[in-house]
């Protein structure tokens, strides 16, 4: 609790210094007005989804031929969730797959979209990734593009399922803000601030701070001390009426132990078990222990600058140029386990669990991007006219090293799994280096590559209500060589078209319209490990294919928003595992003929009677592997695409009238289907379905707010991951205090 000291320090120096606001603040309180004031503000928060991001021009959603998912700040922050991570639960169609591991450069939660892989690499549509858990404090909204989408953002941070964009705070005119403490299960503490004010008389000069640290323990390790800490200011300059120019940092610390992830040397189906249920009820292995001692800490730092300025050439002419730098950096140990026979590669002896490690030095990844748009609106004939043109230059320096070695055996139950620590694992590198096999351990992945990409996308109104969209990006990847595991990677050049066509159709001008897509994306995929004695292979470029159509809706003036859309993506020459290791444990892959990934998606935003919000979908994947030289995979889906079955919905009410105004609660889940992790024809092993369920309480008086939130209500064992089984956390609770100036 000591952490949090200096923030209440603060929320005292701010109320003394606030008084003034807090009257001009009370005064609004006892006016009526202030029920319609909030209720915008709830209808806004949940049900508005117009974005000029999604296409990097203003369209009303129900005009964009693209499906895409909103969540804004007001929904997370009356959830009381305080990550993007745990901020996915709102997002149809979205699983996650994997938490942080904190690791530079590959470090952030890794989730899925349309049966692909893919994570959080953008802010505010420029690169920017962050490697560990990531701190929502300075986000207003999180936005999922659904389907390939690297027409308009490039193949680097895009994967065929969409993309993932976080939307940040920018400063304002008022001096305002609040301060918030929370604390709960696990040893969870967290302070955090939002402060903004003009820092001059005209206000051309505007100011926001965001930050935030936490310290936490985890449903295995109560007292890790797990430290998070972010540090987000912004400052905007308002030149003349035509010049603004915004300038935005951020960054991220953290010291963690890695959560825990359990890989498979064989599929468990051949030891009789169909799913983590059963391996678990039949070995005794225990969900809540960690396995590991103590001090295996991975400690890491993400820095992103960002510089841009918007010029209104004229009224009809807007020029957007962005610089932005991304670093992250990380080192120190990410420890992780087997489940396998004591001979693990032999597959002879007991079945057991395998302490591992996997730890970087100095590992660090560096993204130099600038970019320059054009918004052009006018009228073609009796037509209007939207047109974004474009060009975009980004450099990627990797020089990540990283060390990895399986240290120990131990026994489901009854083993001394605390003498897997931090002394231990320097002491079993140590003797790799006194006996002269480090090298055989380590293995680094150095390189640097240019990307350069020229796009241009078009809207174009032909009759009132009927929108059509034309869209084409050029990029070229130039990598200039390096080392992957060890091996020498060749500099190459790969390059290729990314077309987009859409056309809308308002059939209820502003309420009802049917849409359809065409959507392309390629992916420079690189080298890869093509044979079991560790060949170092180029691949072909990965294309892939969406056709897509649906309706959508804006209703009850502006209360009711939805989306009902099927798609068809077609992959080919994609990089997959084909279940094969090298000598050294690295993971031997083919390049497919086709995959196949075609679904049905439902999503609703509502805010149905007065105080009363509900956020809900379903999506249905169904991802095959279409053609193959591996008979064993042939038909089945893979390890990759996450679960075919998913749902999520929240629910909430703020009472705005009568003796309980202010008080709201929420209630909320996730029901998400199996997992295969394993899917051949002949082992079959899933991480089984699973429904949790959550739910939130709050009260707000003046400038108070006091909240609890629980989730996890029904104490879920369940596992997420791909290729890896990660157990997530039990019932657990939070409490928090904010008060606003």
């Amino acid at each position: 609790m000591k952490h949090s000291l200096p923030c209440i320090a603060f929320f005292l120096a701010i109320q003394s210094l606030s008084a003034q606001q807090q009257q001009r603040d009370t005064q609004r309180t006892r006016d009526t007005s202030i029920t319609r004031n909030v209720e915008d503000v709830i209808i806004d928060g949940y049900v508005k989804k117009n974005s000029p991001t999604v296409n990097r021009m203003p369209l009303k959603a129900i005009e964009n031929s693209q499906v895409f998912s909103s969540i804004d700040r007001v929904a997370l922050e009356n959830q009381q969730i305080t990550t993007v991570d745990d901020g996915f639960r709102n997002v149809v169609g979205l699983q996650k797959m994997w938490n942080a591991t904190n690791r530079g450069g590959d470090g952030g939660a890794y989730v899925n979209l349309r049966g692909f892989v893919t994570n959080n690499s953008l802010r505010d549509g420029y690169v920017a990734p962050v490697t560990s858990m990531m701190d929502a404090i300075n986000v207003e909204k999180i936005e999922v593009l659904k389907g390939p989408s690297a027409t308009l953002f490039g193949t680097g941070p895009t994967s065929y399922g969409g993309v993932i964009n976080r939307v940040t705070k920018k400063p304002y005119e008022e001096f305002g803000g609040q301060v918030a403490i929370f604390g709960g299960s696990f040893n969870h503490y967290r302070a955090q601030a939002d402060i903004n004010t003009p820092l001059n008389e005209n206000k051309s000069l505007l100011f926001r701070l965001n930050t935030a640290y936490t310290n936490t323990g985890t449903f295995q390790i109560k007292d890790a001390r797990n430290q998070f800490f972010i540090l987000a200011p912004s400052l905007t300059w308002r030149v003349n009426d035509r010049l603004d120019i915004n300038l935005e940092y951020e960054h991220f610390e953290n010291r963690a132990i890695g959560e825990q992830s359990v890989f498979f040397s064989y599929s468990p189906s051949q030891y009789g078990y169909s799913d983590m249920h059963d391996l678990v009820k039949d070995t005794g292995m225990q969900y809540r222990e960690s396995y590991i001692g103590k001090g295996l800490y991975n400690r890491g730092r993400t820095s992103n600058l960002f510089a841009t300025a918007h010029y209104q050439i004229s009224d009809r002419i807007l020029s957007t140029t962005a610089v932005n730098k991304a670093y992250n950096r990380s080192d120190g140990r990410n420890p992780f386990f087997y489940i396998g026979r004591e001979n693990l590669w032999e597959n002879t002896g007991v079945l057991g669990i395998h302490q591992a490690d996997q730890s970087t030095s100095n590992s660090h990844q560096d993204i130099f991007q600038i970019q320059q748009n054009f918004n052009f609106e006018g009228q073609i004939g009796e037509m209007r006219n939207r047109l974004v043109v474009g060009g975009d230059y980004m450099r990627t320096n990797n020089r990540q090293f990283f060390y990895s070695a399986t240290m120990r055996f131990m026994p489901f139950t009854g083993g001394d799994y605390g003498a897997f620590n931090a002394d231990f694992v320097d002491a079993y590198y140590q003797n790799l280096r006194d006996q002269g096999t480090f090298d055989a351990f380590a293995y680094p992945m150095i390189d640097d590559k240019d990307t350069y990409s020229v796009y241009a996308s078009d809207v174009l109104t032909l009759t009132p209500g009927l929108n059509v969209m034309a869209a084409l990006r050029y990029e070229s990847n130039d990598f200039l060589g390096g080392n992957l595991y060890n091996a020498v990677a060749e500099s190459y050049k790969q390059s290729g078209w990314s077309p987009k066509f859409g056309a809308v159709y308002e059939i209820v001008k502003d309420k009802f319209s049917v849409f359809a897509n065409y959507q392309n994306s390629f992916t420079s995929n690189g080298y890869f490990i093509s044979d079991v004695s560790g060949t170092v292979s180029l691949s072909k470029p990965e294309t892939a294919n969406q056709w897509e159509g649906g309706l959508k809706a804006d209703l009850l003036k502006g209360r009711v928003n939805a989306s009902l859309s099927y798609y068809d993506i077609t992959v080919r020459n994609s990089l997959q595992n084909n279940g094969l290791t090298t000598g050294g444990g690295f993971l031997v892959q083919d390049q497919l003929g086709e995959r196949t990934s075609r679904g049905v998606e439902l999503e609703v935003n509502a805010y149905l009677v007065k105080g009363f919000t509900v956020i809900g979908g379903v999506s249905y994947n169904d991802s095959k592997i279409s053609e193959t030289t591996d008979a064993s995979t042939l038909g089945r889906r893979p390890t990759t695409g996450g679960a075919p079955w998913q749902a999520n919905f929240y629910a909430n009410y703020n009472f705005l009238d009568g003796a309980l105004k202010g008080l709201a609660f929420g209630f909320g889940g996730n029901h998400v289907g199996a997992i295969p992790i394993f899917n051949t024809t002949t082992a079959v092993f899933e991480l089984p379905k699973y429904t949790v369920l959550n739910a939130n309480a709050y009260y707000d008086y003046k400038q108070f707010r006091i909240g609890v939130r629980m989730d996890n209500l029904t104490n879920e064992r369940y596992w997420i991951g791909y290729s890896t089984a990660n157990a997530q956390p039990t019932r657990n609770i939070i409490g928090n205090l904010t008060y606003r100036f």
